[in-house]
């Protein structure tokens, strides 16, 4: 059966052979992001195995809750959704652990979104071409041929012509202009908060928020008042962040959805411009924030945020006061790009911890922080690609005034 199963996953020598797969999830088992629960290095590895031996077909969220969970052969998957909720955490832990540069060039293995079947690939290319070789697209180029004007030479008493109408035509529209100025009301111009959320409100198509779910308890505050864990609970600050990125869209009368990331499908967000709300519990932050400037990133010391152009990656990470029980700052990433993967415009309001989302979404929502950022970026930024680093004091579980760190333009 194993060497049956070599050579299925071999595919005559196109994939990673069976061998490379084992080791592959030894190191994946072996990281903190794995190690330090009990049910994701579980799911990981029984779906790997089972997947190798050529069970792949028996992969069901009942089977599989029956024999990696210990789960009655009756029990009812809508009462104890523990595969589901299991899966949906093991793949944004698995791009997490890619989106490291640290691991770039292993073994990539993947769990699709709707399956529980892992496929297996080697990575072979950049961060960013293989993103979008995960989305299932292929990059093409296209040839244009480069043309080049030349004005021919005029006689000169025909430019002399020329220029008088052009002044004799330049006077008469300055008298015009002159007389007419007191009557004629010039168009207002935009505010820089409409300029910033243009590219979302005047979409004629539904706008998509994209939510993060938390479906575990790893960070110190994402507790119950009794202690419990918030499993499959929305963030407060997400809502709050939510709500007030929607109010842009009510004076344009524009339709929106609310979507989980675990729902949220790559067709979904190839429609029109999408928001994304949260970072390390949104799993298409993480991807689409993998070849920005600034991003987020997760190893043995923490979740943190990461400046990619400074030639000594600077970041910074979560501060907590003495006795380390309560949080002191967070840190967050406001973006409004063109996003090239899903040929969208995306705005994405992301902290380290809800308390960042929250300072990210008071940003783009209040007028004299947004100013305050946009006096670090050039005169042009409604036509850029814009992203900041966002700090915030969080004082009894709340966040404080949001300061600007770093802006980028591209």
């Amino acid at each position: 059966m194993s060497s049956q199963s070599d050579k299925e996953v071999n595919g005559g020598g196109s994939a990673p052979s069976a061998v490379a797969i084992r080791e592959q999830l030894k190191r994946l088992l072996a990281h903190p992001l794995f190690t330090n629960s009990k049910r994701y290095p579980v799911l990981l590895a029984y779906t790997v195995e089972q997947t190798l031996l050529g069970n792949a077909g028996e992969l069901k969220e009942r089977t599989i809750g029956v024999e990696a969970f210990g789960r009655e052969p009756s029990y009812d998957v809508n009462l104890d959704p523990v595969v589901r909720t299991t899966a949906a955490e093991v793949r944004k832990r698995l791009v997490q652990y890619y989106y490291n540069s640290d691991h770039a060039g292993e073994l990539v293995i993947e769990l699709t979104v709707g399956s529980y079947i892992p496929s297996f690939r080697e990575s072979v290319a950049p961060q960013q071409a293989s993103l979008q070789e995960s989305f299932g697209i292929q990059q093409t180029e296209t040839a244009s041929g480069d043309s080049a004007l030349v004005d021919a030479e005029e006689p000169a008493s025909e430019i002399t012509v020329r220029q008088w109408m052009w002044i004799a035509t330049s006077l008469v529209f300055a008298a015009l202009i002159g007389f007419g100025v007191g009557y004629v009301r010039l168009p207002k111009q935009p505010t820089n908060m409409e300029r910033f959320w243009e590219p979302v409100t005047a979409t004629s198509n539904r706008v998509t928020y994209c939510l993060g779910q938390p479906v575990d308890a790893v960070d110190r505050e994402r507790t119950t008042p009794d202690g419990m864990p918030l499993y499959g609970k929305m963030d407060v600050s997400d809502v709050i962040t939510l709500a007030r990125s929607i109010v842009p869209l009510v004076p344009k009368n524009s339709e929106f959805r609310v979507v989980a990331d675990s729902d949220t499908s790559f067709a979904q967000l190839r429609e029109s411009p999408f928001v994304l709300i949260g970072a390390f519990d949104n799993t298409w932050t993480m991807r689409i924030t993998q070849g920005l400037p600034f991003g987020f990133e997760y190893d043995s010391h923490g979740r943190k945020v990461v400046d990619r152009k400074s030639t000594q990656k600077r970041f910074w990470t979560l501060q907590w006061q003495v006795p380390y029980t309560k949080l002191a700052k967070d840190y967050a990433i406001v973006a409004r790009i063109h996003d090239n993967v899903t040929g969208q415009p995306v705005i994405i309001l992301a902290g380290i911890l809800g308390e960042g989302t929250e300072a990210a979404s008071e940003v783009v929502s209040n007028p004299a922080y947004l100013d305050e950022m946009l006096k670090k970026a050039p005169k042009n930024w409604d036509h850029l690609n814009l992203e900041a680093v966002i700090e915030t004091n969080v004082i009894e579980g709340h966040a404080g005034p949001p300061t600007i760190l770093a802006v980028e333009t591209w």
